[in-house]
């Protein structure tokens, strides 16, 4: 009797290899969707970088689908997890960005909604803030609000709460 592993179970499946293969294909397909910025703050090897340069200026279905597959070649023989840490490190970035705005946005439509009392808690939570500034930005935005004119008031008012919140950490 042999004590030898059988291989056959040690072994990938195709449909194994072929599924890995199309993630590092899909990995290629965002790295080539993101901005010039957002790129160069990926860990790429020349050749890699040069490819999805190329897929960028490619304008022909057929060519862009083959130079992605390409892309999805050259993943293969380059390690996916260090590119895979910075693209989750972009999407979290992305992420508290937008949590930020949505703050600032809630700031700002509960400051002309409501006013004074929203105002005050306002003023607590950021002591730091100019109070007269932020009421004049506030009886500005919820004027234009009342007559329906946009002379830009919220988005004053959007702006100076925005420059609050980011420096209130620091």
């Amino acid at each position: 009797m042999i004590d030898e592993p059988d291989t056959f179970y040690e072994r990938e499946s195709r449909s194994h290899r072929k599924r890995e293969m199309l993630a590092l294909q899909k990995l290629g397909e965002i790295l080539v969707e993101l901005t010039e910025a957002q790129l160069s703050k990926i860990p790429l090897d020349s050749t890699l970088a040069e490819a999805i340069a190329h897929a960028r200026a490619i304008t022909s279905h057929e060519g862009k689908r083959r130079q992605l597959q390409y892309i999805g070649k050259l993943m293969r023989h380059v390690d996916p997890l260090p590119i895979q840490h910075a693209l989750e490190k972009l999407q979290l970035k992305n992420n508290l960005n937008k949590s930020h705005f949505h703050q600032v946005e809630r700031w700002r439509d509960q400051l002309i909604a409501e006013g004074d009392i929203v105002l005050q808690k306002f003023l607590q939570q950021f002591p730091s803030s100019d109070a007269q500034r932020l009421r004049q930005l506030v009886r500005n935005a919820q004027k234009d609000a009342a007559e329906n004119k946009n002379t830009g008031a919220d988005r004053a008012l959007f702006r100076y709460i925005r420059t609050l919140i980011e420096n209130h950490g620091k």
